[in-house]
């Protein structure tokens, strides 16, 4: 065995038989709790869209389009910064390590989150209200860039080869457990409270939130040391000096970045249409109530969460590209009548429309994060990984509901949503025929 293949007794590496079960299970927990916390503060905004509106704009504006526009203008912000915080955060990652930026992260995008619950209302200090917003979700925005694939290598780089996806399935759920936590805590205050107190001040409480629950994430991410193949990759100082020139100057890096740019296409309008925009669809366009709308919402969250980890379970077995491709097929077929269905405003028939939508989105969710995060060897992962999901993320999903609200107060037809997840559908299922299966393979280090 030569001295790159060495393997030192401090440096356990995970899919040997000598990592420790119970240390591979904190680093999914880590993993799972960080991911709440982060995607809690970052997707709580999209669910109080409608009452963001009314607290942020003047009262011209109101619920018009000209109103939701100006709130969702702080959504797309939001994702724009994303590829720079993904930049940033993918260098320091690769060059110091996962664990310590990815607690920092997190205590920032808390930080920001509880600073836009104590933001005076438009009617106290006019135009200055939406602008410190937008700023706000600028950090927020930063922050996550740097957040999916920095949790996605330390989660990758501690599981199992042959159970990966399953591994790093808590990190993909807690994202959705988030938005189902925000969607029924913001039904409860509603029919505690009631709407006119939900747009006077309750709308702070779940921004709050962020604080108390930033102290736990924080403390369960600096429980857990950096993954070993980081520290491997350190002991035998073959950290790289720049991993952004390594990436942006190797054609094999590069190619495998546009792969990662076009594979989760369907990823973007799948979480932020179906499970962020959704609400305020169904709310604003469909004429639903606020808590009818969540309800929708939950019952695909619901489903959603249930099925990740069988599709990671089925992923580990039968491979990435199968379980991608079956998810994008059924996307596209499903998507317009599942949207005729919401169009027909009965709740037990939007309900059904939601939870048929999150079974066919679940394939895609519990093995896109595991497919990337095998793309890349672990001396540029967090960098090229960064840089390809979150382009992705911009290109396909931030700008998604702003889109859409232009775009159906522009031509009236309801039904515009389902467009956008069909092409994008189609576009991941023909980047799949290009992905290599890694399934079961250990992670490359170089």
């Amino acid at each position: 065995m030569n001295k790159s293949q060495a393997v030192p007794m401090d440096y356990p590496m995970p899919s040997k038989a000598a990592a420790q079960n119970s240390v591979v299970r904190r680093a999914s927990l880590a993993g799972g709790v960080g991911s709440f916390v982060e995607w809690y503060d970052y997707g709580i905004y999209g669910l109080l869209v409608s009452t963001l509106v009314l607290v942020f704009s003047s009262s011209e504006m109101g619920m018009t389009d000209a109103g939701l526009m100006l709130t969702y203008l702080g959504f797309t912000v939001s994702f724009v910064v994303r590829p720079f915080g993904g930049i940033i955060c993918g260098y320091f990652g690769d060059k110091i390590g996962r664990q310590k930026l990815l607690a920092i992260l997190l205590l920032m995008i808390s930080l920001a989150t509880a600073a836009i619950g104590l933001l005076p209302s438009y009617q106290s200090i006019g135009w200055a209200a939406p602008a410190l917003l937008i700023l706000l979700r600028i950090v927020q925005g930063f922050s996550a860039g740097g957040e999916v694939s920095g949790a996605g290598s330390f989660v990758a780089e501690y599981a199992e080869d042959h159970r990966r996806a399953v591994v790093m399935s808590p990190l993909v759920m807690g994202s959705f457990i988030a938005l189902l936590f925000g969607s029924l805590l913001i039904s409860g205050l509603i029919n505690l409270y009631g709407p006119q107190a939900m747009v006077a001040w309750v709308w702070r409480v779940p921004f709050l939130l962020a604080i108390p629950m930033a102290l736990i994430g924080v403390y369960i991410r600096t429980r857990i040391e950096d993954t070993p193949h980081f520290r491997l990759m350190k002991s035998e100082k073959r950290v790289v000096a720049n991993p952004l020139r390594e990436v942006l100057t190797s054609k094999r890096h590069l190619k495998a970045i546009l792969l990662a740019i076009t594979l989760p296409a369907v990823n973007g309008p799948g979480y932020y249409i179906l499970f962020v925009y959704m609400p305020t669809y169904l709310n604003k366009v469909m004429h639903f109530t606020q808590v009818q709308s969540l309800m929708v919402t939950a019952c695909g969250l619901l489903t959603i969460i249930a099925a990740i980890p069988l599709m990671a379970w089925l992923s580990d077995r039968l491979g990435r590209k199968p379980l991608l491709i079956a998810s994008a097929m059924a996307m596209a077929v499903l998507a317009w009548p599942c949207f005729w269905l919401l169009t027909l405003g009965m709740l037990p028939l939007a309900c059904m429309a939601a939870i048929l939508l999150a079974l066919a989105f679940a394939g895609h969710a519990g093995v896109i994060q595991a497919a990337l995060a095998e793309m890349f060897p672990t001396t540029v992962r967090y960098s090229a990984y960064s840089i390809g999901f979150n382009l992705s993320t911009v290109i396909f999903g931030g700008s998604a509901p702003l889109l859409m609200t232009w775009l159906i107060g522009l031509t009236g037809i309801a039904s515009i949503p389902s467009y956008m997840v069909i092409a994008t559908a189609a576009l991941t299922l023909v980047s799949t025929l290009y992905l290599k299966e890694t399934a079961g393979k250990p992670l490359r280090d170089v």
